[in-house]
């Protein structure tokens, strides 16, 4: 009974920390961003997950409560997926492969759990639900390890690997053991673990997001002392002469941004500086979070050049690779972004003839 009673506090605990870093999250929501709109739906979810997640029938809601905490916890997996997605990519956006993905998910989770009836409800709908959800958190894992080494924010950097570890790793677990054991198969020890993970992952989280003001206990005695501290950081700053030299050596002479195979270690290299030393150059005092856009950027400054001086008759997937692109496509999502127009467009009013006032054409010009 007392570990029930022990359980049953965590459940509640990480359900009411869940939902009160929601709140938050929306009320600086214009500052945070996408991710703060996508922590909102994950929060119900994990909440009603962690209501039921009990084998004990005593301790599980009942009525109203009980069917909403049911039905929601079948999309956590997406909106956790996404979430994480969009924390750790400034570019993700819900399209493409990832919205149709999850919105299959919710389909069949809704299927699954009664939503359009009770005829599907039982058709074994959640094994689907099961290989989906390997091939979910196959992609969240590849996702954050593969771009690891380019990313340019030294905290992100080191959390993709603990997160693809910790959060991978318990979402695998709890797949197989559903796809080994069945879907009632929940001892308590399990569902009492899987619970304190959540908790903490949700204590963890609101010690990164939830920041205390040093000065409201002393009025404001402490805001002066910051400030000059501030002030002195700033002034003793200086950005490093050399790596600067030397990065305008790579990319305006050797121009190493032009081979489609360049990678963060092999740029490292020919800088001839400690890692962190190039993460903090381009990062911080360039304004890159990833080394893929400090590249993107570089090729289309090429791009663009190529696209002015070769007739219209030339191909793209020519200038493409000739700016360091490996494909016509990343070459057009590139260069759409930072433009803001495609290739074709770009090129069309570069080509055009300036119009000639009429003095000039009187002149003859």
């Amino acid at each position: 009974m007392i570990i029930a009673e022990f359980d049953t506090a965590i459940r509640l605990g990480a359900g009411c920390i869940f939902l009160l870093l929601a709140w938050l999250m929306l009320i600086h929501r214009q500052r945070l961003g996408l991710p703060s709109h996508l922590f909102a739906p994950l929060a119900v979810c994990v909440a009603g997950f962690v209501v039921g997640n009990t084998p004990l029938s005593a301790f599980q809601p009942m009525g109203l409560l009980g069917n909403f905490a049911h039905a929601v916890s079948g999309f956590t997996v997406i909106f956790l997926w996404w979430f994480s997605l969009s924390c750790f990519d400034s570019r993700f956006r819900l399209k493409g492969g990832v919205l149709v993905v999850g919105l299959a998910w919710a389909a069949i989770a809704a299927t699954d759990r009664g939503l359009f009836g009770d005829v599907l409800a039982n058709a074994g709908l959640s094994h689907g639900l099961v290989l989906l959800g390997f091939a979910i958190v196959g992609h969240l894992i590849w996702r954050l390890l593969d771009e690891r080494q380019g990313d340019l924010i030294q905290q992100r950097h080191y959390a993709r690997t603990l997160v693809a570890v910790l959060l991978g790793g318990m979402l695998l677990i709890d797949l197989a053991a559903d796809a080994l054991f069945g879907f009632d198969w929940r001892p308590l020890a399990f569902s009492m673990t899987q619970n304190a993970m959540i908790l903490l992952f949700g204590l963890w989280l609101a010690g990164r997001l939830v920041t205390i003001q040093a000065d409201v206990l002393t009025f404001g005695v402490a805001e002066g002392a910051a400030r000059l501290g501030s002030a002195d950081a700033l002034g003793n700053r200086h950005p490093d002469e050399a790596l600067h030299r030397r990065l305008s050596v790579l990319i305006e002479r050797d121009r190493v941004h032009l081979d489609p195979e360049l990678t963060f270690a092999q740029f490292v290299v020919l800088m001839g500086a400690p890692e962190r030393n190039v993460r903090t150059l381009i990062n911080q005092q360039m304004g890159y979070d990833h080394f893929r856009a400090f590249l993107n950027h570089h090729r289309v400054v090429e791009a663009c050049r190529l696209l002015e001086e070769r007739d219209n008759e030339a191909k793209l997937i020519t200038i493409a690779l000739d700016s360091g692109f490996a494909s016509l496509a990343s070459f057009n999502r590139a260069f759409r972004a930072i433009r803001g127009c495609t290739p074709t467009e770009y090129r069309t009013a570069a080509h055009q003839p300036v119009a000639r006032g009429p003095r000039a054409a009187k002149a003859g010009f």
